[in-house]
């Protein structure tokens, strides 16, 4: 099966894009079909051996529009003809609308003025010049006929293939009024030239030139105003384009070379200053910055970036200087991966919106027959012919569905380009939809609830020992093992600069730990089992072990087998992220049950469930498991959204009604989620929730006012209450308020562009350690031998990244120096020296770049 995006053009409501779908799906081998009015799009899945896209494109010409394939090119550039297609189609629209305000005023004035005792020209007044009057009328007419002769065009197109829309409404409506009004003319003419002066005065002021002229104007106006706004929901996607840069310099040769971003290919060196935007995606090789990637994950805080770190196009060097290999270039980049979900949600239809589309695709032929009903029904009752064209054109023209097509998708867009905003990537309409209906979130443990990566929690020394005396042994100890539990021992001697030193006759115990000799002495580490092994008794520092045990903490026994006694006990675990805890009160205050599935031994999992609120716990359960859990949960009649890493928890994902991949970071390409959130933080679980609930709401209100509005222009424009009040609707009036329909709704979908979750995060970004760091860090001196000074600077005259890095780049090259952090807020420099550097050093060298260096402490 191939699936393929074709450009639809001729669509103006959405009987048309019913008509499209229905056209296509009749091809045989087509699997599925969805028209987007609002991109005026449509992706198409179908059988290559059975089908072309030119055999479709034939199927969608013969129902009336047009359709072609875009242009294949990188994520900018592919968007950027349609964004000139809305700007041309914006401008004509423009210019069709003002000429026909000029025709239409004096058109208006000539008809209508004389009602209102503004004096006409001598050669227009009275019976004897009825014919002049009702020419001049239709001379102005015609213009405006011509300036917006596209209801025509398309509107009779689309009638003579069986497939009418908003056009032909407007069409048959405004043609009837122009061609009564020719009738009047001949019947004045007729009546002059016989004598017949009440047969001019009968169609005298029968001419609807003015309500042709004034309906095409009026729709006009609402479809420009309609166009301008439907610009506005995708500005999303626009300005995560406008991110992309459009040079890169890379490496050729070991000379920087500038060159346009989509001559990049994976493998280039690429080199990235201060203030400059990342242009591919990449691994940095050289170098060290903070990197703002508000613009991808929502995160407002910059992420401290170096060797060995991924970086993402669009992507802003705050500070620093560094090199990065390209791993991922063109449409394989995250802003093009992200720029192509967003687009294709916007483009998917929600279970609401096929709705509302097989409700156009009847009406407008319906509504043709009930202006018909309504014209005879006059005429029969002995009305005039004026009276039942009057009925008559104002059902056509009220009738106009452009409010009932608009309702959804202007709320789809708006809805997943919020969520882009904000690091939601919403992959399509119906999952925005169906997450509104979901009463139990699933989280798995690992990854999701917690950091994901065991950190140490807790340092218990025995007595006579201290905390930096017990870590130096276990660094010793774990530094040659692979295992989770010794890299995170390692890493957090390493972060309070314990030293090292050799050990001997390393052993690694399976299931017990790890044995060493540190100088004379055989050293272990290990667990329960390894400490009865050695014969020493573990006193009081086992009942805290058991205590830390009962939190879901691994405990770690230390001791000298030599000299039989227990240094003390460090306890590793995977703690839950900052944001967990409240992340799970946020899913009760939304009135969802929460589940926390993970393959973890139970007790582990009940704490970490007990210290997060979670009441529900599956523990223990197999990855291929996972799915089974989800489905038995369905099968008590929960509506699940599972929330997993997207890689391991994949078959539970696919099962839920919604798969929500957390933790994607920069691989948002995770094909079992129908969302994927771009940080870590469970809190845009929630954010997601509120949003899809937010554009839910904000649909059933358009689809209330749309089916509200015609239910009752219908029977108003056709008459039903002439006898009981006296109201006809005049059709000028109609076509005003067919217009403000179509605006009211696609502003009411703009609201959602102020959304804001109550939910989302606003803590600082995770410490590069990588998890919640328990420990206090304490500034100590390098315990191997140099010790480090810190000093700071405030400067004055700095006004962006590039001034930061002019000024950092100063104070690196001095002698000394062996670390330089920027504060553009706070207008200051924090320097790391290995040796004492004089104050004065210092100030000569920021003074030499520019700026002014207020004091030095």
């Amino acid at each position: 099966m191939a699936k393929e995006k074709f450009n639809i053009t001729g669509m103006t409501c959405s009987a048309c894009s019913a008509h499209v779908e229905k056209a296509v799906r009749g091809l045989e081998g087509v699997r599925t079909a969805d028209v987007s009015l609002m991109t005026n799009s449509m992706v198409a899945e179908y059988d290559e051996g059975v089908l072309s896209p030119e055999d479709i494109i034939a199927a969608v010409i013969q129902s009336g529009y047009g359709a072609f394939l875009p242009q294949k090119a990188g994520a900018r550039t592919q968007s950027a003809p349609q964004e000139d297609t809305m700007g041309q189609e914006l401008a004509g629209m423009k210019r069709r609308l003002i000429w026909s305000f000029v025709f239409l005023i004096p058109l208006f004035y000539i008809s209508m003025g004389h009602m209102m005792g503004a004096p006409l020209p001598a050669f227009l007044l009275g019976h004897g010049n009825a014919v002049a009057f009702g020419l001049t009328q239709l001379l102005l007419t015609l213009p405006i006929m011509y300036i917006n002769d596209k209801y025509y065009k398309v509107g009779f197109k689309t009638l003579w293939n069986r497939a009418p829309n908003m056009d032909s409404l407007i069409a048959v409506g405004s043609a009837a009024a122009v061609i009564y009004g020719v009738f009047a003319i001949y019947q004045m003419g007729y009546g002059l030239g016989h004598g017949d002066m009440d047969l001019v005065a009968k169609y005298h002021m029968d001419l609807y030139f003015e309500s042709a002229g004034m309906i095409l104007t009026l729709i006009t106006l609402g479809k420009f105003l309609e166009t301008r706004s439907k610009g506005k929901t995708g500005e999303a996607i626009s300005r995560l384009m406008d991110l992309a840069p459009k040079t890169a310099t890379v490496l050729r040769e070991g000379a920087e070379v500038e060159i346009p971003v989509e001559e990049v290919q994976v493998g280039d060196r690429v080199v990235v200053r201060p203030g400059q935007s990342i242009p591919v995606d990449g691994v940095i090789v050289e170098g060290q910055s903070a990197v703002d990637e508000s613009a991808l994950t929502g995160e407002s805080l910059p992420v401290d970036k170096g060797p060995g770190d991924k970086v993402a196009a669009a992507s802003i060097n705050k500070s620093g200087f560094f090199t990065f290999e390209a791993s991922r270039v063109g449409e394989d980049t995250t802003l093009a991966q992200m720029i192509r979900l967003v687009e294709e949600a916007s483009a998917s239809k929600a279970p609401i919106a096929k709705l509302a589309d097989k409700v156009s695709g009847i009406f407008v032929p319906v509504v043709m027959g009930i202006a018909l009903i309504a014209a005879l029904a006059w005429l029969v009752t002995g009305h005039t012919a004026t009276q039942a064209l009057t009925a008559g054109v104002a059902v056509l023209v009220i009738s106009c569905p452009c409010a009932l097509g608009l309702a959804t998708p202007v709320a789809i867009m708006v809805g997943t380009g919020k969520g882009a905003e904000n690091g939601i990537l919403i992959k399509s309409a119906e999952a925005l939809e169906t997450l509104h209906t979901i009463d139990t979130v699933v989280l798995d443990k690992t990854g999701t609830l917690t950091q994901g990566k065991p950190v140490v929690t807790d340092i218990i020394p025995a007595p006579g020992n201290d905390e930096d005396g017990l870590l130096c042994t276990a660094f010793c100890l774990e530094g040659p093992s692979e295992h989770p539990l010794a890299t995170a021992i390692v890493e957090e001697a390493e972060r309070r600069g314990v030293p090292v030193t050799s050990v001997g006759g390393f052993t690694a115990v399976h299931g017990r730990g790890v044995r060493a000799s540190i100088g004379s002495n055989i050293c272990f580490g290990g667990n329960r089992a390894m400490v009865e092994e050695t014969g020493i008794d573990p006193g009081p520092l086992a009942v805290k072990a058991d205590e830390l045990a009962a939190q879901g903490k691994t405990p770690l026994y230390f001791g000298d087998e030599t000299e039989q006694k227990l240094l003390g006990v460090i306890a590793v675990a995977d703690t839950p992220k900052p944001s967990s805890k409240d992340a799970v009160a946020a899913f009760r205050e939304l009135g969802l049950e929460v589940v926390m599935l993970t393959g973890d031994n139970r007790r582990t999992a009940e704490a970490i469930g007990k210290e997060l609120g979670v009441t529900q716990v599956m523990a223990e359960v197999l990855p291929q498991d996972k799915e089974r859990k989800i489905a038995s949960l369905q099968a008590e009649g929960k509506k699940v959204a599972m929330v997993g890493d997207g890689i391991n928890d994949a078959p539970a994902l696919a099962r839920a009604e919604v798969g929500l991949a957390i933790g994607a970071g920069t691989d948002v390409a995770i094909e079992s989620a129908d969302i994927v959130l771009m940080k870590s933080d469970l809190l845009d679980v929630a954010a997601a929730v509120e949003l899809s609930r937010a554009t839910i709401r904000n649909i059933k209100q358009n689809l209330f006012w749309a089916f509200f509005y015609n239910s009752l222009g219908i029977p108003l424009a056709a008459g039903v209450f002439y006898y009981a009040l006296h109201w006809q609707l005049n059709p000028m009036f109609a076509a005003a308020a067919m217009s403000l329909s179509s605006v009211t709704v696609v502003t009411n979908a703009l609201r959602l562009r102020f959304f804001k979750s109550k939910f989302r995060s606003d803590t600082p970004a995770a410490p590069a350690c990588g998890g919640t760091c328990p420990l206090e860090l304490k500034d100590k001196p390098n315990q191997g031998g140099n010790k480090t000074m810190n000093k700071t600077m405030k400067i004055e005259g700095m006004m962006c990244a590039h001034c930061t890095g002019r000024v950092e780049k100063a104070l690196s090259a001095i002698d000394g120096v062996s670390a330089v952090e920027m504060s553009l807020e706070g207008k200051s420099a924090t320097l790391t020296l290995s040796k004492d550097v004089d104050n004065q050093v210092l100030t000569d060298a920021v003074t030499e770049a520019g700026y002014e260096v207020v004091s030095v402490q």
